[in-house]
């Protein structure tokens, strides 16, 4: 079982982040700032996915208005992504923010500063400080030589710094980098000298394929050792795909149980029917469903039957064109494979 590392709690409107809270599953939208029809559509698809957190680039005052009117027509926590204009987070936050990610060194003076932090202070809106490999400060780099794991924590170090000097905590911090392991050892670093919650994730982690393996390997090993409190997995393309990863890695690790479960065997030569198929038709048409259970897709008569009781519902091959169906440890019945998936999801949504 694994032990989380003990941290500060916040809110994110509804949300909490550390604490006793579950690891949240979050994902930003990558739809135009002017798009808002666009983003509600995906907004909508993420919330149906399970995102619990959603975040939009503000990059201009234009792009404020759209924040605004997204907001009042979702139903999760909406975070405004700012880098160096102080007024854009001050406007972000009258449009309703739900925290605000912002590097509180790279937004001005300190009195701007200042600003930002009493505002959010008096609507109760965290900050997440965001600390990335590709764009540490100067004199950071210039005294490490490139970003090591010191450096991304020297980084993080400053900007609370800053937060704490003017009496501000409510703070949430991320230390990302393409180099896994130094993203590793950062967070390792970090959790170590401080208790503020972490959001994890291997910036510019990659594509679909290679980004899920990337993200799942560097995450999962910080959770693995207690360490993170809200994860996203970016990858590059929809994001809707970025919150199944989240919630399959959580799943994995027996931090959260994420909705129906389904198991699959490798295939061989004894399967009597496309084993891979089913479960990635399955596994599509059940990602919605809020229901702890586990399915089990098996191939042949050898172990199917002994991993398909195990399941709280399981098929196995039985034959050419046949499957035998178990419900709660015991065979219910043979089943032509031909519609089997929609029975299965009938059943499941029974349950």
């Amino acid at each position: 079982m694994i032990r989380r590392r003990k941290t500060r709690s916040l809110s994110v409107a509804d949300i909490f982040i550390g604490g006793d809270a579950p690891v949240s599953v979050q994902s930003m939208i990558n739809t135009a700032p002017d798009a808002v029809s666009e983003a509600l559509e995906q907004i909508a698809r993420l919330e149906q996915a399970g995102c619990e957190i959603v975040r939009m680039a503000v990059p201009n005052r234009e792009s404020v208005k759209s924040f605004a009117a997204i907001k009042k027509r979702i139903g999760i926590p909406l975070v405004a992504d700012i880098h160096f204009d102080y007024r854009l987070a001050l406007a972000a936050l009258d449009a309703g923010a739900d925290k605000i990610r912002i590097n509180p060194g790279n937004i001005g003076s300190g009195e701007r500063t200042r600003t930002v932090l009493r505002a959010c202070e008096e609507k109760n809106v965290p900050i997440r400080i965001g600390v990335n490999s590709g764009s540490l400060e100067k004199p950071i780099l210039e005294r490490y030589g490139h970003p090591t794991p010191e450096a991304l924590v020297e980084s993080a170090a400053s900007h609370i710094r800053i937060c704490e000097e003017a009496g501000f905590t409510n703070i949430v911090v991320s230390i990302k980098s393409s180099d896994l392991m130094a993203t590793i050892e950062a967070n390792r670093l970090f959790s170590e000298r401080y208790d503020y919650p972490l959001h994890l994730g291997i910036t510019e982690s990659g594509t679909i394929r290679s980004g899920s393996i990337r993200s799942a390997a560097g995450i999962g090993a910080l959770l693995a050792e207690g360490i993170g409190d809200t994860i996203r997995v970016s990858l590059s393309g929809d994001p809707v795909q970025e919150i199944r990863v989240a919630r399959t890695l959580l799943d994995a690790l027996g931090l959260r149980r994420m909705g129906v479960r389904v198991i699959s065997c490798p295939s061989c030569g004894r399967s009597t029917y496309d084993i891979a198929a089913v479960a990635e038709a399955l596994e599509e048409r059940v990602s919605g469903i809020d229901k702890d259970l586990t399915v089990a897709v098996m191939g042949c008569v050898v172990n199917g039957p002994g991993e398909a009781r195990e399941a709280d519902i399981g098929i196995a091959g039985a034959g050419p064109g046949q499957i035998m169906l178990f419900e709660n440890g015991n065979k219910s019945a043979v089943l032509p494979l031909e519609g089997i998936v929609e029975r299965l999801v009938e059943m499941i949504r029974k349950r």
